[in-house]
């Protein structure tokens, strides 16, 4: 819902709904495929449908545990952003570390931070990482936090785009005020071994294609109504 009680969807809905996802048929197989070898003692010994069970889970499991580890990152980078001490647990230590690292370098300085936005114009809303000053590179940015082992995407450009050109952001007190100008956008890629700052290409004719997958986005969900009756046939003829 936005400030006015509009529901609307968001970004990331948006570019899921509305983006092939190819890659992510390999990823399963693959994720799947991993899984049985690592796991083969284990299986051998389950009943047939069980082992199946186990073996359909596997990939659910994986994206599951890389979408935990990102809000968990998200939510330390949120804390470390902001100067406050963290509990870090022993599992993400390397990424806190890099992540600590990128703000050293950069000495950067924030503006907004895990910020909510809603473009009224086009019909979306979001959470933003990140919008910052960096000193060093003398520009305002609005950064993407990614911590996926297969790296960045280019949709993440869509995504950006979608913020950077919403019409606000909702403050501390919940009111809206007008979206915060940049001057770019980018990626901070954290890892456990290191950081990358990838710059992004997110302006207009990205904020253009966006739009265009919120229309195909509107349509895959209106073909559920495309669909009518089942025509009855007429009744058989019964003979005399």
């Amino acid at each position: 819902m936005d400030a006015n009680g509009v529901k609307v969807p968001g970004v990331t809905t948006i570019l899921s709904e509305g983006v092939p996802k190819p890659a992510l048929i390999n990823w399963a197989a693959n994720t799947t495929a991993e899984y049985a070898i690592d796991h083969w003692d284990q299986l051998a010994e389950l009943a047939p449908s069980a082992r199946l069970k186990e073996l359909t889970g596997a990939r659910f499991a994986d994206r599951d545990a890389a979408a935990k580890r990102g809000t968990e990152v998200h939510r330390l980078a949120e804390q470390l952003v902001a100067g406050a001490e963290v509990e870090v647990p022993d599992a993400l230590a390397g990424h806190v570390e890099s992540y600590v690292d990128f703000l050293d370098r950069f000495q950067i300085e924030p503006v907004l931070v895990e910020f909510v936005v809603v473009s009224h114009s086009y019909g979306w809303a979001g959470t933003g990482d990140l919008i910052a000053d960096f000193p060093t590179l003398r520009k305002r940015l609005l950064c993407d936090i990614k911590t996926s082992r297969s790296g960045v995407f280019g949709e993440t450009a869509w995504q950006l785009a979608g913020y950077r050109y919403s019409d606000a952001y909702v403050d501390g007190d919940g009111h809206e005020r007008p979206m915060i100008e940049v001057d770019g956008c980018a990626v901070i890629h954290v890892r456990a071994d290191g950081f990358d700052l990838y710059p992004m290409h997110a302006g207009p004719q990205q904020l253009r294609e966006f739009r265009y997958i919120r229309e195909v986005s509107r349509a895959c969900a209106r073909s559920r109504e495309y669909v009518g009756d089942a025509i009855l046939p007429p009744p058989l003829e019964v003979s005399a």
